[in-house]
């Protein structure tokens, strides 16, 4: 299994590898900060380099138990000692988005109880569903001004690794309607937003609410009798 550095630092957008195997579709390492895309949060891209030879990281699959990063051409062979590089403009924006969602998170099921049903992101704009029987203009401004207040906070944000047992201990740790962590997952990295929010999540943050910047609410629907959306964006 590879190391995977983007748990341990969002922020590593070089770092040196070797090619551990190679596949049809491109090339495992033996350690990556390449996140390969989970829980609503799209894969890196990037570059991979070996001398004066480039390969272009076009995304991320998982297959037979490795994260394969695809490339754009020929994969060099394994034991290729490489430089992988991010996409880093790509990656910050992901990373802000996924705390603005957190916040979003924190606020609704603080301040209102709602779950969360579904979501999906991109670099600077992002949706998410909530179990809201109503949704209006008022209640929306009212929103979008209370996570507001939670960036300015600058809130720190903190990553852990707990056992299962230990973290499903945790009041509220799964905010979603449905449980989606496999029984075989042992181990479960959390997420906290200080005084805001925790929950179980293996995806990439920045340290603090503030990076995230202003959160606009851009648009809401009905997405059921009880199903609200909910999409914002940031400013760049």
């Amino acid at each position: 299994m590879a190391e995977l550095l983007y748990l341990e630092d969002s922020y590593l957008r070089d770092f040196q590898a070797t090619v551990a195997g190679v596949s049809a579709r491109g090339v495992w390492l033996d350690r990556t900060a390449f996140y390969p895309g989970g829980g609503g949060q799209p894969y890196d891209v990037g570059v991979l380099r070996a001398g004066d030879q480039m390969w272009t990281v076009t995304g991320m699959e998982r297959e037979s138990g490795h994260l394969i990063h695809r490339l754009d051409g020929s994969a060099p062979p394994a034991g290729t000692i490489v430089r992988g590089t991010l996409d880093w403009s790509r990656r910050y924006h992901l990373m802000r988005t996924h705390t603005a969602l957190h916040i979003l998170c924190g606020v609704i099921w603080r301040d209102y109880r709602a779950h969360v049903t579904g979501g999906a992101m991109e670099p600077g704009r992002a949706r998410m569903d909530f179990e809201f029987e109503r949704m209006e203009k008022a209640l929306v401004r009212e929103i979008e001004s209370r996570i507001n207040v939670e960036v300015e906070a600058a809130r720190p944000i903190h990553a852990a690794i707990l056992p299962r047992e230990e973290a499903f201990q945790i009041p509220d740790l799964i905010r979603t309607k449905i449980n989606l962590l496999p029984p075989h997952i042992q181990e479960v990295r959390t997420i906290e937003i200080e005084g805001l929010d925790l929950q179980a999540d293996g995806g990439t943050h920045v340290h603090n609410t503030r990076e995230v910047g202003p959160i606009h609410i851009v648009g809401y629907k009905s997405k059921g009798r009880i199903n609200k959306r909910l999409m914002i964006e940031l400013e760049t």
